[in-house]
């Protein structure tokens, strides 16, 4: 495994086969219900990409980003978003 940031190096023997099959199995299931979750809330997308775009349109404005997402017209355009890509 790759060395992290910090001074310690990964402990490979930390934990047991089982152990470890069974993190291995709760990292699938977590992918699996995020992805499920994503996939069920459209706007999520949109609002990150609204964001995304955003963010590259106004990089010189660094106040830009603590007002975005207060932005009281947000749901409104995120909804439009979505409708659009429908």
């Amino acid at each position: 495994m790759a060395e992290r940031n910090t001074l310690e190096k990964l402990d490979l023997g930390a934990l047991s086969l089982e152990q470890q099959e069974k993190l291995h199995q709760f990292k699938v299931k977590t992918r699996i219900a995020n992805e499920k979750y994503l996939r069920s809330h459209p706007e999520v997308e949109m609002l990150l990409s609204d964001f995304l775009r955003s963010v590259f349109v106004s990089l010189s404005n660094i106040s830009f980003f603590p007002d975005h997402f207060s932005d009281p017209g947000l749901p409104k355009k995120i909804q439009e978003q979505i409708n659009i890509h429908k």
